[in-house]
């Protein structure tokens, strides 16, 4: 496979080196990996804190900024940071009003930010934890016990921060991530398996002529496989499927996210599509974000998230954001 690398030992802090060239206004500390707002600690304000295997870019790094996360710890790709990146963010960027963990339901994620919290604790700063458990494909997976993490964490990320943004307490923060949580539910598909820059090759096999519904983001299996579908058959699946498990009863924030390798060009004809099965089921969509924001590296494929929004969310959501791979309202 042709991929535009060095080494695959060293494509992780490679990355990091650029992004700390392309992002003056960010702390990138390469040797120990972690990513932090340059102006942090904000004075009296909660920090969220985020991490995961690296290999789902723009998540967490190109996150963090105003109205949004304070530091993410990237790991190896695929594999979850260590707790001592964790507490070293934490104590990076706690201000003394605390800090929140937004941690993706995979088990390597939860126990080592499960330490840090405690690590950190030990060190005098308060954290509060909130997992992220929102795709509908499976209960359990190769990397996971109950739902996995996945589109969702956007959601939380992006209105966690925003009410964090304006001074509140570190309890109200938590409540609504994990509303924010609660409220989201996703459903991803391949067209083509992805390829980490270890293994160089595919990591599953995925003949030509088929899809997999309900894949992961590290290419886990879903529920299914099915010959080829075409853009509306694929939106009727995933959105039947998020539909089935989440029952609106309100507006929906839609995300529209590509997995690495599918062009806007197909995206945004899905994201019709999407429109056009909610619009049939009577659910209506206040706000709609399109693109690969979180990507499982090279592989080709989308997945549908939707989160009921009322208007304190919606106007969480609207707010100010300053971050590499979000910015709105500056």
């Amino acid at each position: 496979m042709k991929m535009l690398i060095n080494v695959a030992e060293t494509v992780v802090a490679d990355a990091l080196r650029g992004m700390a060239a392309a992002h003056p206004e960010l702390t990138v500390d390469v040797e120990n990996r972690v990513i932090v707002r340059r102006d942090a600690p904000m004075a009296g304000k909660v920090a969220l804190v985020s991490g995961g295997g690296s290999g789902h870019e723009p998540l967490h790094g190109g996150f963090v900024g105003p109205g949004m996360l304070a530091a993410a710890c990237p790991g190896e790709v695929f594999t979850s940071p260590v707790p001592d990146q964790m507490v070293r963010a934490a104590a990076a960027v706690d201000s003394g009003a605390g800090v929140l963990f937004v941690v993706k339901n995979y088990t390597g994620d939860v126990l080592n930010f499960e330490m840090a919290a405690e690590l950190a604790e030990d060190e005098g700063v308060q954290v509060a934890k909130v997992l992220v458990n929102d795709d509908v494909a499976v209960t359990d997976s190769l990397y996971t016990a109950g739902r996995r993490g996945t589109g969702a964490t956007l959601f939380v990320e992006k209105i966690a921060g925003a009410l964090a943004e304006e001074g509140a307490p570190l309890e109200r923060v938590e409540a609504i991530a994990r509303r924010v949580n609660e409220g989201s539910r996703s459903f991803g598909v391949a067209l083509g398996a992805c390829t980490t820059p270890a293994k160089g090759s595919p990591t599953f096999e995925l003949p030509p002529g088929e899809l997999e519904l309900g894949v992961g983001i590290h290419g886990e299996p879903g529920r299914e496989r099915r010959p080829m579908m075409t853009s509306r058959e694929i939106a009727d699946f995933a959105v039947d499927a998020v539909l089935e498990d989440l029952k609106p009863s309100s507006p929906v924030l839609l995300l529209v996210n590509g997995m690495g390798a599918t062009p806007l060009l197909e995206l945004y004809g899905f994201n019709a599509e999407v429109h056009r099965v909610l619009a049939e089921r009577r659910v209506p969509v206040a706000r709609t974000l399109v693109g690969n924001y979180v990507t499982s590296l090279d592989m080709a494929g989308c997945s549908v998230t939707l989160c009921q929004a009322d208007e304190e969310l919606l106007r969480l959501w609207d707010a100010p954001v300053n971050t590499p791979a979000l910015r709105w309202g500056c």
